[in-house]
């Protein structure tokens, strides 16, 4: 079991940036592969970017909406998972999840995961 809190969210201007974290607790959490996941309201929760566990020589991986804007990046020895966004527009706004897959190859289903935070809500307006 891994509980993950999301921090780094709030409102940012067009054209900003905001470095969201999300903090694991427990052990062992290198060997989780770690997801960001986004929801606006009305609308389904959708994947934004995933980074694989310690052993895994995969890439991270993004959505289209944010390749070129959003990086993925993880601190195993500070069982954190950061997702830097650059470049925000008005329709990134949405509550932003992380998500935690044991040992497992992640995906951009929800259903890949098994461990999800509370979320932490990123509004971008002027």
């Amino acid at each position: 079991q891994v509980q993950l809190v999301e921090s780094g969210g709030g409102l940012v201007q067009p054209g900003g940036s905001l470095n969201l974290s999300c903090t694991a607790s427990g052990r062992l959490f290198n060997r989780y592969t770690m997801g960001w996941f986004r929801q606006a309201p009305g609308t389904e929760r959708e994947f934004v970017a995933e980074i694989r566990f310690y052993k895994s020589d995969k890439s991270p991986a993004y959505a289209d909406s944010g390749k070129g804007r959003f990086t993925i990046s993880r601190d195993d020895v500070k069982s954190t998972v950061y997702l830097q966004m650059d470049s925000l527009k008005p329709e990134d706004t949405a509550i932003y999840y992380c998500a935690a897959d044991d040992w497992g190859t992640g995906g951009t289903s929800p259903q890949d995961y098994d461990f999800w935070g509370r979320g932490t809500q990123v509004t971008v307006s002027s």
